[in-house]
């Protein structure tokens, strides 16, 4: 099994290279140039749209541009908001959020024309199920030359679909499950198999309808779930509005400068805050990955562009508003750079294991027990829960953080006992391996840090939507038990429920209609697979990562090298806006 993820992170990094970044970031700039600073379309006639003030019942499609938004919103308005934005600040520092803003910022220019690109060459022959996304735009466009092009169209929108479908599994069902198990059983002991088998059911009930009942229940379910979540974000930071200030300027320092080790967080460069924000980011607006254009194809317009001006508002609901609410709230109760909760009454040495051609190997020694554990935040330690120390090395330089300092990693166990014995709990520590393609320089003497007073410092760890929940709880107890708890799992319905609609029409390309049945039932065992299976957070991450990552290598060409015919369909579409060409039904008696 350890192959297997060192595959998986070697794709990931091959995958996730410097090209990727500059392609993308490069994309966004040139439509947002390109087309004007469509920008400021999307946040004025855009309003106008999806407030039904262009609306045709005779115009092509299934749902309306509100719901067709709403369905989008549902898989972009996820755990990536809740638990990919924590993740983003506590690997990459206040730092991140900066960078988040510049990819939600050129991402509304971005989706504007994948969106409006899938919108010219989507298929209406089936008026309740219109199909569209970058499969059938170069399968359309390359079609058109015959013979061999043609060919190479079916291809190229078949290995989209590929990436799809895996960005499908991942992202959009895994990452989802694997939150909302671990946040659900840290606050209320529900084992993870039970929560995955409920999202199973309730999600299943759902897509068995297809888009006309994905888009009403979205319609419904995501303004009320962004509602709640606003509401108890903007609470916190009314008690926290004095760290305000010094929180925006902590976001812009550490954006353009590294930030050094503090509390829980363990430093970061400029290059690391960089490609973390702009990760989760992605993964959470998903501007460029070409997925959202497969729920805005299936709106009722005649306009290409008008759908594609709805579909840019997404990043800034997203990443500019949800995003940022929840990075602020992480930032302003010092959640992501806390202290300690007390020292590990036991000494703890790091023992030299190995070296080998391309890393460092330590053992922990250590004879800590449970009892030698700080009391936790809430309830008593349980099977499962994860605890890190922090030990700076002499020598060494990470590449990521700028610093020498590393986790030490452990996790609460079950020792074996006899069947009719009480469960007897255990620390397990896991071994520390420094990759020699991360670290610089030669290691030296290693120190454990410690807390006033004496003992080595225990920190909990809160993986994804739980550092999000205790974030919450610093300024109202039980808010983020409660509340957030519920949120995460709303979210989580919404964005798996979109993604599977995501899937199924990469399937179809693939395999036709009879591969769809066989599709909804793994997609539905994989959301058990993701809650009960994935015990990593690294690991989770390479996976989503994987996911976004290929859909972006294959998506961001097609637009690149097809979105100048979005472009012109844009600029048509002003000229006949300000000749008066489109009626508005607020102005018709």
């Amino acid at each position: 099994m350890d192959q297997f993820w060192k595959f998986i992170e070697e794709i990931g990094a091959l995958i996730w290279s410097p090209p990727t970044f500059i392609g993308l970031l490069g994309a966004g700039v040139l439509f947002t140039v390109w087309s004007r600073f469509t920008q400021y379309r999307v946040m004025t006639h855009g309003i106008d749209v999806i407030r039904g003030v262009y609306d045709d019942p005779d115009d092509p499609g299934a749902i309306s541009h509100f719901q067709a938004l709403s369905a989008a919103l549902s898989a972009t308005v996820g755990l990536g908001n809740i638990g990919g934005v924590a993740l983003a600040i506590s690997l990459g520092g206040p730092g991140a959020l900066f960078w988040m803003w510049v990819v939600g910022f050129f991402g509304m220019a971005l989706k504007t024309i994948e969106i409006t690109l899938a919108m010219m060459f989507r298929d209406t022959s089936d008026p309740d199920n219109p199909s569209g996304g970058a499969m059938h735009v170069v399968r359309h466009v390359m079609g058109k030359k015959g013979g061999m092009w043609a060919t190479m169209g079916s291809v190229i929108g078949g290995i989209f679909c590929v990436t799809l479908i895996i960005s499908t599994i991942t992202g959009g069902n895994m990452f989802q499950s694997w939150n909302v198990a671990l946040l659900t059983q840290s606050y209320f002991g529900v084992p993870k198999i039970a929560t995955g088998i409920i999202l199973a059911l309730v999600v299943g009930m759902v897509i068995i309808g297809g888009i006309r009942r994905i888009g009403t229940v979205a319609g419904k379910l995501v303004p009320l779930m962004c509602l709640l979540y606003l509401m108890a974000g903007l609470a916190v930071l009314v008690v926290k509005a004095g760290e305000i200030p010094a929180t925006f300027a902590l976001i812009f320092q550490s954006a353009f400068a590294p930030l050094e080790s503090q509390g829980a967080f363990v430093g970061g460069t400029l290059g690391f805050a960089f490609m973390v924000g702009m990760k989760r980011a992605l993964f959470s607006n998903e501007a460029g990955q070409g997925s959202a254009p497969i729920a805005h194809a299936a709106a009722k317009t005649a306009e290409p562009a008008r759908e594609g001006i709805v579909g840019g508002i997404g990043p800034f609901i997203d990443t500019i508003c949800i995003c940022t609410l929840t990075a602020l709230v992480i930032l302003t109760t010092g959640t992501w750079n806390r202290e300690a909760i007390g020292p590990l009454g036991a000494e703890v040495q790091l023992v030299v294991a190995a070296e080998s051609d391309d890393a460092f190997h330590y053992d922990v020694n250590t004879t800590a027990s449970i009892s030698d554990l700080p009391d936790p935040l809430h309830g008593p330690w349980s099977k499962g829960d994860k605890v890190f120390l922090l030990a700076d090395v002499t020598g060494l330089t990470s590449k990521n953080t700028g610093g020498s300092t590393l986790k030490i990693q452990g996790k609460i166990i079950a020792n074996e006992a006899k069947p009719d014995a009480a469960e007897i709990l255990a620390i397990e520590w896991k071994a520390v391996e420094l990759t020699k393609s991360s670290w610089d320089g030669v290691p030296g003497e290693i120190h454990i840090q410690q807390v006033e007073g004496g003992g080595a410092g225990v920190f909990k760890e809160h993986e994804g939507a739980q550092l999000t929940a205790i974030a919450f709880d610093r300024v109202f107890d039980g808010l983020g038990k409660y509340l957030v708890t519920l949120a995460a799992w709303l979210f989580a319905i919404s964005t798996m429920i979109s993604w599977s609609y995501y899937g199924e029409k990469g399937v179809t390309y693939l395999f036709g209609n009879a591969g769809v049945l066989p599709y909804k039932i793994a997609f539905l065992i994989l959301a058990i697979v993701g809650a009960t299976s994935i015990d990593d957070t690294t690991q989770m991450l390479l996976l989503a990562d994987l996911g976004t990552g290929t859909m972006l290598v294959v998506n961001i060409p097609i637009v690149i090298l097809l979105g100048g015919l979005a472009v012109a369909s844009l600029r048509e579409y002003d000229r006949k806006l300000k000749a008066g060409e489109f009626p508005r039904n607020d102005q018709k008696e």
